[in-house]
């Protein structure tokens, strides 16, 4: 179960900015030198959650930016076109 104790404990972490982490941190930085790399990158952190079987499509994930793209609606309320 989520709230035991016991499983929150698998994610502590000795951090100086937090005492648990859900995340790898092994980032992997892709400098974004053209327009089609930046498409490219942007169109693959869209279709994570589809590949990870959290939504259909990728505008259907909430917290993806897929749906401000596709209708310009920010409803995460911090988003703005590249460009």
């Amino acid at each position: 179960m989520l709230s035991d104790p016991v499983f929150l404990e698998e994610f502590k972490v000795n951090k100086h900015d937090r005492a648990y982490q859900f995340w790898k941190r092994e980032a992997l930085s892709v400098e974004l030198f053209t327009p089609v790399v930046f498409s490219q990158k942007l169109e693959y952190i869209h279709n994570n959650p589809v590949l990870a079987g959290l939504c259909n499509f990728p505008e259907e994930y909430y917290y993806s930016s897929a749906h401000f793209y596709n209708s310009g609606i920010d409803t995460i309320g911090m988003l703005s076109h590249y460009g």
